[in-house]
């Protein structure tokens, strides 16, 4: 009986973090669940994907080594908007910054789309670039895009493509430091949409209400990398793989990292680098719109931009 109650406690304490009335979130023009504001890369595609950028590469363009970034659950192409100003004067690489796929769009558009959708623009720009001819690709994932590509790897993907020279995860989530997250799926019609409680800047750059159909696909994608960790998977001949992740990451636990460490080797055995960052944000390298600054954290994002930037010039 005190089981019963509980769990009638808990939902209800759900129930209460969570909008379970109107269907409909109230959405403001300014935010980027609506109708007027989109992300840029869907209407200047040149300005974000290398493969849209230099259709027609040189010689001398496919000689330069190309980072796929991708973005986490809700987010857009601006999450990884500092990595790009940080590199701008790079002449040995280049950043195509991927919208995931249901991204950037409204909230009807992000509601209907499926995590497989959120992975599948990862894989046309990787394909797109392929065709044209680069040979040096790595990727970067954030948060849900961590995850992602973790997914992407598990599946075989590169056994009929280009193994990617370098992957790196950014507080990549595959066990959720909020709780309540994987519940979603008890509570069910309860459940309509989350709201995430961000700043009104924020709102332009990442949805401020979350579907519940998304939250279940967000849950599906974790529970599914979970389990191909378990068994354990290797990486793609010649791929490196480094894990970057904050200590007391209050989205991402941290735990997500030690179970990728024991989960995925290298090709030939070895052990995955992983580095546990002093800090208490999740995707450390996003300083942008952020309070309250401190020094270490601007040396956490810069020492992730410089490593990063390191393997890309080799």
């Amino acid at each position: 009986m005190k089981k019963g109650y509980l769990r009638i406690w808990m939902i209800l304490l759900l129930g209460g973090l969570f909008i379970g009335c109107d269907k409909t979130p109230p959405i403001e023009d300014y935010m980027l669940d609506g109708d007027i504001i989109f992300d840029p890369s869907l209407n200047n595609p040149d300005q974000y994907l290398v493969s849209a950028m230099f259709p027609n590469p040189t010689p001398e363009d496919l000689n330069k080594h190309i980072i796929l970034a991708a973005h986490g659950y809700t987010a857009s192409t601006f999450e990884w908007s500092e990595f790009q100003e940080w590199s701008q004067d790079s002449s040995k690489y280049r950043i195509s910054q991927v919208l995931l796929g249901g991204h950037g769009r409204t909230y009807e558009d992000f509601k209907a789309s499926k995590w497989e959708d959120w992975l599948e623009s990862v894989m046309v720009e990787y394909e797109a670039l392929e065709a044209l001819g680069y040979k040096k690709i790595s990727l970067v994932g954030s948060s849900m895009g961590g995850a992602l590509l973790l997914e992407l790897v598990e599946s075989g993907y590169f056994n009929s493509h280009v193994s990617p020279r370098n992957i790196f995860l950014i507080d990549a989530v595959v066990v959720p430091s909020v709780k309540f997250q994987t519940l979603a799926g008890i509570v069910g019609p309860m459940i309509v949409y989350s709201d995430s409680g961000q700043s009104r800047e924020e709102d332009m750059y990442w949805y401020h209400f979350r579907p519940q159909e998304t939250i279940n696909e967000l849950n599906e994608l974790i529970r599914k990398v979970q389990r191909a960790l378990e068994d354990g998977f290797s990486l793609p001949p010649d791929t490196n793989l480094k894990v970057f992740h904050s200590k007391y990451d209050p989205s991402a636990n941290s735990l997500s990292a030690v179970l990728i460490y024991k989960g995925l080797t290298r090709s030939n055995g070895d052990k995955i680098d992983v580095q546990i960052m002093d800090s208490d944000i999740h995707v450390f390298t996003r300083l942008k719109l952020r309070t309250s600054l401190s020094p270490l954290e601007l040396a956490n994002q810069q020492d992730a931009f410089q490593q990063m930037a390191e393997k890309l010039n080799q």
